[in-house]
Protein backbone atom coordinates (compact mmCIF):
# COMPACT_ATOMS: atom_id res chain seq x y z
CA UNK A 1 0.00 0.00 0.00
CA UNK A 2 1.32 3.98 -0.97
CA UNK A 3 1.46 6.11 1.99
CA UNK A 4 0.72 9.60 1.78
CA UNK A 5 -1.48 11.88 3.52
CA UNK A 6 -3.47 15.02 2.06
CA UNK A 7 -4.72 16.31 5.51
CA UNK A 8 -7.25 19.66 5.59
CA UNK A 9 -7.91 22.29 8.19
CA UNK A 10 -11.32 24.21 8.04
CA UNK A 11 -10.56 28.36 8.35
CA UNK A 12 -13.24 31.22 7.95
CA UNK A 13 -10.86 33.09 6.00
CA UNK A 14 -8.46 31.69 3.99
CA UNK A 15 -6.13 34.57 3.36
CA UNK A 16 -5.56 35.26 7.11
CA UNK A 17 -4.96 31.32 7.41
CA UNK A 18 -2.43 31.47 5.29
CA UNK A 19 -0.85 33.99 6.80
CA UNK A 20 -0.57 32.26 10.20
CA UNK A 21 -0.18 28.93 8.37
CA UNK A 22 3.35 30.48 6.43
CA UNK A 23 4.70 31.59 9.89
CA UNK A 24 3.52 28.45 11.52
CA UNK A 25 5.32 26.20 8.71
CA UNK A 26 7.93 28.54 7.46
CA UNK A 27 7.62 28.71 3.77
CA UNK A 28 4.92 29.53 1.23
CA UNK A 29 1.95 27.32 0.16
CA UNK A 30 3.15 25.41 -2.58
CA UNK A 31 0.60 25.89 -4.89
CA UNK A 32 -3.45 27.13 -4.43
CA UNK A 33 -5.84 24.77 -6.27
CA UNK A 34 -8.19 28.18 -5.92
CA UNK A 35 -9.20 30.83 -4.14
CA UNK A 36 -10.04 29.36 -1.01
CA UNK A 37 -7.68 26.55 -0.80
CA UNK A 38 -4.14 26.76 0.17
CA UNK A 39 -1.82 23.90 0.31
CA UNK A 40 1.78 23.46 1.37
CA UNK A 41 4.07 20.15 1.00
CA UNK A 42 5.81 19.25 4.06
CA UNK A 43 7.84 16.08 2.25
CA UNK A 44 7.22 13.77 0.03
CA UNK A 45 3.45 12.54 -0.63
CA UNK A 46 2.64 14.73 3.08
CA UNK A 47 0.61 17.67 2.41
CA UNK A 48 -1.89 20.00 4.78
CA UNK A 49 -4.00 22.34 3.34
CA UNK A 50 -6.43 25.18 4.41
CA UNK A 51 -9.66 25.76 3.33
CA UNK A 52 -12.46 28.14 3.85
CA UNK A 53 -15.46 26.01 5.30
CA UNK A 54 -17.70 28.26 8.08
CA UNK A 55 -19.48 24.67 8.35
CA UNK A 56 -16.62 23.32 9.72
CA UNK A 57 -14.03 26.10 11.14
CA UNK A 58 -12.67 25.48 14.40
CA UNK A 59 -11.94 21.44 14.82
CA UNK A 60 -9.04 20.72 12.99
CA UNK A 61 -6.62 18.57 15.35
CA UNK A 62 -3.35 17.55 13.42
CA UNK A 63 0.25 16.72 15.07
CA UNK A 64 3.35 17.18 12.63
CA UNK A 65 6.17 14.86 13.53
CA UNK A 66 9.70 16.66 13.30
CA UNK A 67 13.03 15.21 14.12
CA UNK A 68 14.34 18.08 16.20
CA UNK A 69 11.06 19.40 17.85
CA UNK A 70 12.46 21.45 20.51
CA UNK A 71 14.85 23.58 17.94
CA UNK A 72 11.31 23.41 15.84
CA UNK A 73 9.47 25.61 17.79
CA UNK A 74 12.16 27.95 18.64
CA UNK A 75 12.19 28.50 15.06
CA UNK A 76 8.50 29.58 14.76
CA UNK A 77 8.99 31.87 18.06
CA UNK A 78 11.54 33.60 16.14
CA UNK A 79 9.00 34.24 13.23
CA UNK A 80 5.88 35.34 15.91
CA UNK A 81 4.12 32.52 17.40
CA UNK A 82 4.17 31.03 20.58
CA UNK A 83 2.59 27.61 21.15
CA UNK A 84 -0.43 27.63 23.80
CA UNK A 85 0.70 24.81 25.57
CA UNK A 86 3.11 21.34 25.85
CA UNK A 87 2.67 17.74 26.32
CA UNK A 88 5.27 15.23 27.32
CA UNK A 89 4.59 11.35 26.95
CA UNK A 90 7.43 9.39 27.69
CA UNK A 91 10.19 10.55 25.56
CA UNK A 92 7.99 12.63 23.15
CA UNK A 93 6.98 15.95 23.39
CA UNK A 94 4.57 18.38 21.56
CA UNK A 95 3.85 21.35 21.66
CA UNK A 96 0.64 22.77 20.72
CA UNK A 97 -0.30 25.81 18.84
CA UNK A 98 -4.05 26.95 17.74
CA UNK A 99 -5.12 29.27 14.62
CA UNK A 100 -7.39 31.53 14.82
CA UNK A 101 -10.41 29.78 14.57
CA UNK A 102 -9.12 27.44 17.30
CA UNK A 103 -7.71 24.35 14.79
CA UNK A 104 -4.99 22.75 16.68
CA UNK A 105 -1.83 21.48 15.25
CA UNK A 106 1.01 20.30 17.48
CA UNK A 107 4.71 19.94 16.76
CA UNK A 108 6.57 16.79 18.29
CA UNK A 109 8.72 14.33 17.90
CA UNK A 110 11.42 12.30 20.34
CA UNK A 111 13.07 14.80 22.43
CA UNK A 112 16.58 13.94 23.75
CA UNK A 113 16.79 12.45 27.68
Amino acid sequence: MAVGIFAGIPVRDCKSAVEWYTKLLGRDPAFWPNDVEAVWQLADDLYVYVIEDAARVGGGVSMIWVDDPASEVDRIAARGIRPTGKEEHGGVCKWVFHDADGNETGIGGQVAS
